[in-house]
């Protein structure tokens, strides 16, 4: 008998209590279902279900291989699904939440590539700092910057997002250069509300963030971009990712503060999706394209 049919036959009887059910629900005889789990019995050498006129009930070796079978059957459908869906075109919309500076400077400018190469995927692209919740129905991906909170989503890490502590040459020149994390208690500090440390009223710095530097400003904001533009001009000071404030430590508009004690740890750059292993194909499509386009540039 075909082993990969009778583990299924068992599996249905087993869930449905009847081996007629099962044989409905697979399309054969209930005497060919029977037969199905007499080859795997006198395989084993064991019961695997007790038969009354009643119905069937598991034994204790039943119990264990049942449990085998689900997982093997679920590994076996996956695979099958992940060959066949390579002969398909991925297409479909697919929808992308992004943090607002990372996506303007990142994403967005990648949609064209990606769509030149799928042509029937439409992208629906989210940009906010807020935090979303995959699991609404609303995104097919989301982009996170930083550290990853638990939870039960997949991730790909796309690269690195070290912090920059930066002060414009006015502000520094009116208000001196802090020399030590310390000093930074009494300056003007431009802090992001969404931060899980700037948003309670400190800075972490040290490879770890353990040590957390109180901090007081008149300005805080949601958005990095709100902020640098701010340190721009002279108003104080800021902790953002190099990604927000390279362009402006080129061109002079900020610099970067040397103090004792490092930035934060660099977090990464995250792409997470659904942890269901039959992933639509366009999302497998723009995890591959991200992964292939971010590896590229850090080879560069």
């Amino acid at each position: 008998m075909d082993r990969y049919t009778s583990m299924r036959v068992f599996v249905q009887a087993a869930s449905r209590g009847s081996l007629s059910a099962a044989g409905r629900t697979l399309g054969i005889s209930p005497a060919m279902a029977t037969k199905h789990v007499d080859a795997l019995e006198a395989r084993f050498g064991v019961k695997l279900l007790h038969r009354t006129t009643r119905g069937l009930s598991l034994t204790d070796p039943g119990r264990e291989y049942l449990e085998g079978c689900q997982r093997i059957l679920q590994d076996l459908d996956e695979v099958e699904s992940d060959i066949s869906a390579q002969r398909q075109e991925a297409k479909g919309r697919l929808r992308v939440n992004v943090p607002l500076s990372f996506g303007l400077r990142f994403i967005a400018p990648l949609i064209p590539g990606f769509t030149e190469r799928y042509p029937m995927v439409d992208v629906e692209l989210g940009l906010s700092d807020s935090r979303h919740n995959l699991f609404d129905g609303s995104w097919d991906l989301i982009f996170r910057v930083g550290y990853l909170a638990d939870s039960d989503l997949r991730a790909r890490r796309l690269g690195d997002s070290p912090m920059k502590v930066c002060a414009s040459p006015d502000y520094l020149a009116k208000h001196g250069t802090p020399q030590r994390v310390s000093d930074l208690s009494s300056h003007n500090c431009l802090s992001y509300t969404l931060s899980p440390f700037q948003s309670k009223g400190f800075w972490a710095f040290g490879h770890h963030g353990d040590i957390e530097v109180p901090v007081k400003g008149n300005l805080r904001a949601d958005n990095g971009d709100a902020l640098m533009a701010a340190a721009i001009r002279g108003q104080g000071i800021i902790y953002q990712p190099e990604f927000i404030v390279a362009d402006a430590l080129v061109n002079g508009e900020l610099i970067s503060l040397s103090l004792d004690h490092p930035p934060l740890e660099p977090g990464g750059l995250y792409v997470l999706f659904s942890p269901d292993r039959r992933l639509p194909l366009k999302v497998r499509a723009m995890i591959d394209y991200l992964v292939e386009v971010f590896s590229a540039e850090i080879q560069e």
